[in-house]
Parts: C-alpha cells; sequence; structure tokens
C-alpha cells in the first residue's frame, strides 16, 4: 500500500480526480507512478473509490484516476448499448 493525497476532483469526463504520490519508499524507488500502475485501486478510509488511469508526463509523482461511479455508469453504457 502507497499514500496518495487527492489534489482535484472533477465530476466530468474520465479524468475525475489528480492526486500526488506522498509515500516515500514507492518515491525512493520508482520516483513516482510508473507503467503497470494502471488500473491500481485507490482506497480512503478501508474503502474502494477509484482507480489510477495516467500519469503526468512531466511529474511522475502526479497522476489521474477515475471514480468507481463513473466506471460503473461507463459500464452501464456499453451494456445498454450492446443490447
Amino acid at each position: 500500500d502507497y499514500q496518495i493525497e487527492i489534489d482535484h476532483i472533477s465530476y466530468g469526463g474520465q479524468k475525475n480526480l489528480t492526486f500526488t504520490v506522498k509515500s516515500p519508499e514507492l518515491l525512493a524507488m520508482t520516483n513516482g507512478i510508473v507503467q503497470g500502475m494502471s488500473g491500481s485501486p485507490i482506497l480512503q478510509n478501508g474503502k474502494f473509490v477509484g482507480a489510477v488511469t495516467h500519469v503526468l508526463v512531466n511529474d511522475p509523482t502526479r497522476g489521474y484516476g477515475i471514480f468507481a461511479q463513473t466506471m460503473l455508469e461507463q459500464a452501464e453504457q456499453v451494456a445498454t448499448a450492446e443490447k
């Protein structure tokens, strides 16, 4: 488990939040978010709230995430469109 700080929340689109990596051990090992971390769960108070989607290319200590609710809404749209 690594610690992040949510910097900004947006309720539109697929990039619902931005965050900054705060865990010294992760920063020491990788300098931040690396390839393969997309899809990693974001937990708040032990509850699943979303997942990592992107890293800011010019700052690997910062990234984007998507809310679990947004993922569910998009899945419902796909399921409805397939009918």
